[in-house]
C-alpha cells in the first residue's frame, strides 16, 4: 500500500488511484474487509492532506463507509453501505469532473466502479 508523506502531491493521489483500481479489478465485494479498510485510511488521509474544501464531503462519507464496514457491526447492512457508495460514486463523478486530464478517466472508472457497486448492494 501507498506510503503517504504529510502532505498531499498529485503524485500521491494518482499513484493512490491506480492502486484502488487495481484492488477493485476483480470486483468491490471481493475485497477483503482489512483491504477495503486500508484503502479507506489511505483515501481519507490523502484527501484530508489535500487541503480542498470540495473533498472534505468525501472524506465524511469515506468514514461513514468505514464505520458500516467496522468489525463491531455484526452483521453488515448491505443497503446502508451501498448507499454511501453511491454517495461516494456521485461525489467522484463531481472530483473527477475539475480533475486533471491525466486522472479524469480513472476516476470516472472508480465512480462508475462505486456506482454499480451500490446500486446493487441497494437492491438487496
Amino acid at each position: 500500500m501507498s506510503q503517504f508523506t504529510d502532505h498531499y502531491t498529485p503524485k500521491a493521489g494518482a499513484a493512490q488511484l491506480t492502486e484502488t483500481l487495481h484492488a477493485l479489478h476483480s470486483g468491490l465485494t471481493g475485497l477483503p474487509l482489512s483491504t477495503a479498510h486500508t484503502h479507506i485510511d489511505n483515501w481519507q488521509n490523502l484527501l484530508e492532506q489535500s487541503g480542498i474544501p470540495a473533498l472534505q464531503d468525501v472524506v465524511r462519507e469515506l468514514g461513514n463507509l468505514q464505520s458500516l464496514l467496522s468489525s463491531e457491526n455484526h452483521t453488515l447492512n448491505s443497503v446502508a453501505i451501498g448507499r454511501s457508495l453511491s454517495m461516494l460514486g456521485a461525489q467522484t463523478t463531481q472530483a473527477a469532473a475539475t480533475a486533471t486530464p491525466e486522472t479524469r478517466q480513472d476516476l470516472t472508472r472508480l465512480a462508475d466502479m462505486l456506482l454499480k457497486a451500490g446500486g446493487d448492494l441497494e437492491g438487496l
